[in-house]
């Protein structure tokens, strides 16, 4: 039996992803959360075998379990199931340790598909992602711009383009003002911008935020 936790803000897709997963004999859902740091709570505490995580959530987003699961929980197998097209974060999550990224756009068989591949410990890759991929590489490696930062790099930039002030940023995140702006600094540096308003313009033109 393979034992599935599944984490999205929205209580009816939840819903919906447990009725399918219900239907399949050898899959059972063992838990559920409605936000990012509610989920790394169970799943540091339950046993399941594979996440299925969104990314949009609130308190952490499903970029950020996984990489903490990727550190503390390797042996759970972590699939990004989102709204956000294959071509936008798909990379970024696979470098971070998942089993799977897919559209929600989706066939639910694909989901089912991805859940028996990430349990086995293999990755699946839908083959418009694959081809995706094999256009980078055939490019030279040539990826998007926002692929240089790091994770928490990443992290400080959406925050930033959501409108959230350094303080707040610091509090959620758990880090002195000081720190934040150093990392604030960085992303500028890296990405060729000169302020927040070129970062927010490019954070919307690649389609990173809800």
């Amino acid at each position: 039996m393979i034992r599935v936790f599944l984490a999205d803000d929205h209580a009816i897709v939840r819903q919906g992803l447990k009725r399918i997963l219900q239907a399949i004999p050898d899959m059972t859902v063992v838990g559920e959360a409605e936000s990012g740091t509610e989920a790394l709570r169970l799943l540091r505490a339950g046993a399941a075998d594979v996440a299925i995580l969104d990314i949009a959530m609130a308190g952490m987003t499903g970029l950020e379990v996984l990489e903490h699961l990727h550190a503390e929980r390797p042996h759970i197998a972590v699939i990004i199931l989102t709204m956000y097209d294959e071509e936008k974060l798909a990379l970024r999550s696979l470098k971070l340790g998942a089993s799977g990224y897919l559209s929600k756009k989706r066939a639910p068989e694909e989901l089912i598909e991805a859940i028996r591949t990430a349990s086995t410990g293999r990755v699946y890759v839908t083959r418009t992602l694959a081809e995706k991929m094999a256009m980078v590489l055939a490019k030279g490696g040539s990826e998007p711009t926002h692929e240089i930062l790091s994770s928490r790099e990443y992290q400080i930039m959406i925050r930033i383009a959501r409108g959230m002030h350094l303080e707040e940023i610091a509090k959620e995140l758990f880090l002195s003002p000081t720190t934040v702006s150093t990392y604030r600094a960085r992303v500028l540096k890296k990405m060729g911008f000169e302020n927040n308003i070129e970062l927010t313009r490019y954070v919307v033109q690649e389609g990173l935020l809800d």
